[in-house]
């Protein structure tokens, strides 16, 4: 899965993504789906992540990068539930002061420089179309930045798109 710079990066966000939030009572009127029991010093959200994404992470045609800030955290307590080996993780510089410019997303300009002109596809809740125009006007390579809806996590639906999009990305 890690290994060669042809290959598109696949930056993952956690929380959204991974383990979703802020869904109605409507939405999942006994509450969200549970797949692991957690022992009492875990973090109580990590049974809501779906243990069958893994294999299916695994299978895209791309090296995967947690682009979390749960950073290397991630490593301890997501890649064992997910079937996965260690995977690189992006270290985010210190907040600025200043802010993003136009709406941007504090890890746009951080993931763009870490794809160093790599392809890349970028799975996170808080993409917007801002990050989108961003990316196409200073990234050399493509790039798909694709919103997961946080109330539902990554679907079957997340994933075909992302898969197409590499193979056509290679």
């Amino acid at each position: 899965m890690i290994g060669s710079s042809a290959r598109p990066l696949l930056f993952l966000d956690v929380d959204g993504p991974l383990i979703p939030f802020g869904a109605t009572r409507e939405e999942y009127p006994n509450g969200y789906p549970t797949y692991t029991a957690q022992d009492s010093g875990s973090h109580p959200l990590l049974a809501r992540v779906d243990p069958g994404l893994g294999p299916r992470l695994s299978a895209l045609p791309c090296d995967l990068v947690w682009a979390t800030t749960w950073e290397d955290e991630a490593n301890e307590c997501l890649a064992p539930l997910l079937g996965l080996p260690r995977l690189p993780v992006v270290a985010w510089p210190e907040p600025s002061e200043r802010g993003e410019l136009h709406g941007l997303h504090w890890k746009t300009r951080p993931l763009r420089d870490w794809a160093a002109g790599r392809p890349f596809a970028w799975l996170d809740d808080e993409i917007t179309e801002a990050d989108r125009a961003w990316v196409r006007a200073h990234h050399p390579a493509p790039a798909l930045l694709h919103r997961v809806d946080p109330r539902h996590g990554l679907t079957a639906a997340d994933l075909a798109t992302v898969d197409a999009w590499l193979r056509a990305a290679r």
